[in-house]
C-alpha cells in the first residue's frame, strides 16, 4: 500500500512562500491548495468521519498560516503541513477518543431485531465520498486502497500514535526518522508504534484489498452486481438478494448497534425489514471508500417522495457481496452531492 510522494523543497526565495510570510492570504492559498485532496484524506484516516476531518483540515491549515514563519524550506511544504496536519489530529483524537462500527461493540444478532433505535452516545465510523479523493493517475489507486472501509476500520482500534506512525510510513512514505520529528519521538519508539500497529490492522484487515478484488471482477461485473442489489430490493425479492451474497455476509447499520452475519441472519433480517416492512425503495449508485455502493432512497408518505436514507457500501468476495454496511442518515447525502429526494 506504500505511496511514496516526492515534493519539491520549497525555497526561502519562493514568490508565494515570501509573499504569504508577508501576510497575504491569496499567496498561502495557492501554496496549500494542490495538497487539501490529500491532507483532507490523511484526516479522514486518522479521525474516521467527513465532518471531523473537514474540521481538523481547516484548524490545521489556520495554525500552519500562523506558524508559516517557522518553516524554513529545509524540507517540503507538503511535508511540514503533514506535520501540521498530523498533530491537529492527534489532539482531536486525544480528546474525542475514536470512532467504531457495530461490529466492534458487541455480538451479531441471529433474527431480525425490529424498533432499533440510533446510538447517538457512540462516536460511529462514516463513509468517504471517493469524488473527495485526490486527482492524479499515479496516486488514485493507493488512495483508494488506503480509504477502503476495512482498513479504515482497522486503524481505529489503533491508539492515536500508532495510527499517525502507520499512516505517515505504509501510506505516505515518511521516514522513521521524519516520523519521530513530526510526533516529538524517538526512532525507536516509532518502530515499536509501527511493529505493534501491523499486528493489529494485519488481524483485522484481509490480505486481499477491495482494489485488487475490482480489477478482478472488472467493471462491468461490479455494476451488474450494484444493480442487482438495487433491484432485488425495490422489488421486495429475496431469492436474488440472498443469490448476491456469500454465506458469512455481514450487515450492519450505523448508528443502530444490531448487525448481522451469515445468510441465514441477514436473509430473516431483509425479509422482515427491507424487502418488506419499510416502503419503496429507489437507489443510486456511489462510490464510497474505493468501493461500490448504493445511495437508498426510503419512501416518505409525508413528502410524497423517496428520501435519503442511507448510503450502502458494498465489501465483495470474488464476485459475492461479503458486508453490507449502511450508514444510515440523510446528512451523509450532502457530502456525496446527492439529491435529497427522488421522485
Amino acid at each position: 500500500m506504500r505511496e511514496v510522494f516526492s515534493g519539491q523543497p520549497q525555497t526561502a526565495d519562493d514568490p508565494d512562500l515570501a509573499r504569504a510570510r508577508g501576510g497575504d492570504d491569496a499567496a498561502f492559498t495557492r501554496l496549500v491548495r494542490p495538497l487539501r485532496g490529500e491532507l483532507h484524506a490523511h484526516c479522514y484516516r486518522m479521525l474516521g468521519s467527513c465532518h471531523d476531518a473537514d474540521d481538523a483540515l481547516q484548524d490545521a491549515l489556520l495554525r500552519a498560516w500562523r506558524g508559516l514563519a517557522r518553516f524554513e524550506g529545509r524540507a517540503s511544504l507538503r511535508s511540514w503541513l503533514y506535520t501540521v496536519t498530523t498533530r491537529t489530529c492527534l489532539d482531536i483524537i486525544e480528546a474525542r477518543g475514536r470512532r467504531a462500527l457495530p461490529v466492534d461493540l458487541g455480538p451479531s444478532s441471529e433474527r431480525a431485531v425490529t424498533g432499533d433505535v440510533p446510538r447517538t452516545d457512540i462516536a460511529w465510523l462514516g463513509p468517504y465520498p471517493d469524488a473527495d479523493l485526490p486527482e492524479g493517475p499515479a496516486s488514485r489507486y493507493e488512495q483508494r486502497e488506503a480509504v477502503e472501509l476495512a482498513f479504515v476500520a482497522a486503524l481505529h482500534h489503533l491508539p492515536g500514535n500508532q495510527r499517525a506512525a502507520l499512516l505517515l510510513f505504509e501510506v505516505l512514505g515518511f521516514s522513521v526518522a521524519e516520523i519521530a520529528e513530526t510526533m516529538n519521538t524517538s526512532a525507536a519508539s516509532v518502530n515499536s508504534a509501527l511493529a505493534r500497529a501491523r499486528r493489529v490492522v494485519a488481524e483485522r484487515v484481509p490480505s486481499v484489498t477491495q482494489q485488487r478484488t475490482l480489477r478482478r471482477i472488472g467493471d462491468a461485473r461490479v455494476r451488474e452486481i450494484v444493480a442487482d442489489y438495487s433491484a432485488a430490493l425495490e422489488r421486495g425479492d429475496a431469492d436474488a438478494l440472498v443469490a448476491l451474497l456469500t454465506e458469512d455476509v455481514t450487515w450492519s447499520m450505523p448508528p443502530m448497534t444490531h448487525w448481522y452475519r451469515g445468510i441465514e441472519a441477514v436473509t430473516d433480517f431483509a425479509v422482515r425489514l427491507p424487502l418488506t416492512s419499510c416502503g419503496s425503495w429507489r437507489h443510486l449508485s456511489v462510490s464510497a471508500n474505493g468501493q461500490p455502493g448504493v445511495a437508498s432512497y426510503l419512501w416518505n408518505e409525508e413528502g410524497k417522495a423517496h428520501l435519503g436514507w442511507s448510503i450502502d457500501v458494498l465489501t465483495l468476495r470474488e464476485d459475492r457481496i461479503a458486508e453490507i454496511t449502511s450508514f444510515v442518515g440523510s446528512g451523509h447525502f450532502t457530502r456525496f452531492r446527492l439529491p435529497a429526494s427522488l421522485p
